[in-house]
């Protein structure tokens, strides 16, 4: 939007999504400023704003998070993607009293504590056994976040590493800092990140974002963007209350049928794994040899099963 990044902090209950507060950012150089710019007092709310554009994105996110926390607002974690996930910004998110799951950045400087070492995430990766099979994560470590080397400083939290949807074989990893959370359910959490996408795209290409309004002014843009997200949370407000005809009773028992068949997968896929484990440790064979063993096991069972173990 005319040289502005838009920064966006939204609530979801995994049902219904809504911004809560958005901050345009602009560029503090002079050169790079488009339009006029004429002097604000710097006590008004037109001023702050103006002045919070200037600054470093990762601390205007803790910014909006302070706010919303400040207006009453409650959340169990912060969700970002690999952007934001440096040791610092998940520091300081915890110091907020709010537990974060987020993509990790692969990147070579950017280490965490594992095992004693400081590590980046793609050492960790290599240096560590893959899950086999139709396993929902490939990696599970527990690490220190923003450690120093001094040993002080640091908090614990868990990296999951999964595979890529999109590449067979690539993966992401996340990390997360509540460590009572198994990995499915930190896997769980985290898709909950994408509803920002959907919004954004939604407000794009049916709320008119960025072709209703054509101007330069600072203001004006914050305005529309307000204007903008305000339909939006009409709509998602009238979409819940008219299109969603779940009840209690039926959500209850749609949550015993989840359960029951989550409970039948992952006790199988324990049975299976511990095999696989046994036969390796015993017979010492290859992670090549294993894989095709466990092919071969699975060919061998009825289709019904198959159909269960894999359809995760």
């Amino acid at each position: 939007m005319n040289g502005f990044r838009l920064l966006t902090l939204g609530w979801t209950d995994g049902c219904t999504f809504m911004p809560i507060n958005s901050s345009l950012l602009a560029s503090n150089k002079e050169e790079n400023i488009l339009g006029t710019r004429s002097k604000i007092d710097k006590r008004t709310i037109s001023g702050q704003r103006r002045l919070m554009a200037c600054q470093k994105a990762t601390d205007v996110m803790i910014y909006l998070l302070k706010t919303a926390l400040g207006a009453g607002h409650q959340a169990k974690y912060v969700l970002f993607d690999s952007w934001f996930s440096n040791p610092k910004q998940i520091l300081d998110v915890k110091e907020l009293g709010l537990n974060v799951i987020a993509m990790v950045k692969r990147s070579s400087k950017r280490n965490y504590i594992f095992e004693g070492k400081h590590m980046n995430i793609k050492k960790i990766f290599a240096s560590c056994k893959k899950r086999r099979g139709r396993s929902k994560y490939l990696l599970s470590v527990p690490v220190k976040v923003g450690q120093d080397k001094t040993g002080k400083n640091g908090i614990d939290a868990r990296i999951v590493c999964v595979r890529n949807r999109n590449k067979h074989k690539d993966w992401i990893a996340i990390i997360c800092t509540d460590m009572s959370l198994s990995e499915q359910d930190i896997i769980r959490i985290y898709v909950h990140r994408w509803d920002i996408e959907v919004f954004f795209k939604t407000c794009k290409s049916s709320l008119l974002l960025g072709n209703e309004y054509h101007g330069l002014s600072y203001d004006g843009l914050t305005a529309h963007v307000a204007m903008v997200f305000t339909r939006y949370m009409l709509l998602a407000v009238s979409k819940r209350d008219n299109e969603d005809d779940r009840t209690l009773g039926a959500l209850f028992y749609l949550m015993v049928s989840e359960v029951a068949d989550i409970t039948y997968h992952e006790s199988m896929m324990i049975i299976v794994e511990a095999m696989l484990a046994t036969v390796q440790e015993e017979f010492h064979i290859t992670d090549e040899q294993i894989e095709c063993f466990y092919n071969k096991f699975m060919s061998k069972l009825p289709e019904s099963m198959q159909r269960l173990l894999q359809a995760n």
